[in-house]
């Protein structure tokens, strides 16, 4: 199923409220509550907005890579939620670091994920430290080496591999609390192509690592290979995905991607439970915190959807939540979206 005109007439239809304000009285912040949860969820029922947990707590902690002399820096966030808590894993784009994609991570955590932010050596924040601007794009494009590709495999690997460790060790802070079969991972550009070869992508320039650990993930932005077709790379892939790019999304003089070679990902990806979000509008920045030099405003709308169809779509692939999926397959979308969004999905039929 596909649209790409979202209707938005739910926000302006009322309920069954049918008083005028001034006849309610002490009751009408009631109507005012029935009304907004109907724009959410027009069926009443399953809806991804809003936070359901606390913060509980966060570390920022530094694990031992697989490799010598190399440390992997993470922030790990949980709710205040008793019992095992899925987890999602978050790569961030080249120049990042663990404390970016705020947003989302308090998001996500507020509906009751454990969260894991992982920091790249070599990719990370730290090629930009004392550059001056003028040598930034130059810094940045002599990291996005095969090299540092699969040495993020590898950062993956071994969080996965720690967090096995930590929930069975009465000593760990995350000890009854990592749920190790109902992981998640989600990147951003460079990180978005670090999930999506630890999900199985076959490539020339990286190998590839399929964990079976990762039970579903959210791209954003995406990228083909651009030595080989999309097909060829991504025709195998059987993992759940929710792939998000936007029509402006694009990174000139720093990579060759754009709209329309990410948007080549999900057509390339086989019948199944797969899905993807067009922004209208959205640029690379759209999905971080902060917006580069000479970009538009950015608009508030687009996080709060990424928030709401990113949380509906964990909750269906790691909660196995029903009414998450229906939410997802069916109209639920809608009223996260503006009327020139694209909203598309592969599913298989139930």
């Amino acid at each position: 199923m596909s649209h790409n005109q979202v209707s938005m007439s739910c926000l302006t239809i009322p309920t069954f409220i049918f008083h005028p304000l001034n006849q309610l009285g002490k009751y009408s912040a009631f109507a005012l509550i029935i009304t907004s949860s109907f724009c959410c969820a027009p069926c009443l029922g399953y809806d991804p907005v809003g936070a359901l947990f606390d913060l509980e707590e966060s570390h920022s902690i530094e694990i031992q890579s697989s490799h010598e002399g190399r440390d992997i820096p993470l922030l790990i966030s949980l709710p205040g939620k008793n019992g095992l808590l899925p987890v999602i894993l978050f790569s961030h784009g080249l120049g990042g670091s663990r404390n970016g994609y705020k947003y989302v991570r308090t998001y996500w955590t507020g509906r009751g994920y454990a969260t894991i932010f992982l920091q790249h050596p070599g990719s990370d924040e730290s090629l930009l430290q004392g550059v001056a601007p003028s040598q930034a794009l130059r810094q940045l494009r002599g990291a996005a080496t095969r090299k540092n590709m699969n040495l993020r495999v590898d950062d993956v690997t071994d969080v996965l591999d720690a967090m096995s460790v930590w929930t069975s060790d009465k000593k760990s802070p995350f000890y009854g609390r990592i749920d190790t079969n109902n992981v998640g991972m989600a990147g951003h550009s460079m990180g978005a192509k670090t999930a999506q070869l630890m999900i199985g992508q076959q490539g020339w320039l990286s190998r590839t690592k399929k964990d079976k650990r990762i039970r579903a993930a959210v791209l954003m932005s995406p990228s083909s290979p651009s030595l080989q077709s999309a097909k060829s790379a991504f025709g195998s892939v059987t993992t759940p995905c929710l792939l998000l790019t936007g029509t402006r999304d694009s990174v000139p003089f720093l990579s060759d991607q754009s709209t329309e070679s990410r948007r080549a990902v999900f057509s390339a990806l086989p019948s199944g439970n797969a899905y993807e979000l067009v922004l209208h509008n959205a640029t690379h920045s759209a999905f971080t915190d902060r917006s580069r030099r000479n970009d538009t405003p950015p608009n508030p709308k687009h996080h709060r959807a990424i928030e709401a169809i990113t949380t509906a779509f964990w909750d269906a692939y790691l909660q196995g939540n029903e009414e998450a999926q229906k939410w997802l397959r069916d109209s639920g979308t809608k009223a996260a979206l503006e009327p020139q969004d694209t909203w598309q999905s592969k599913c298989s039929p139930d």
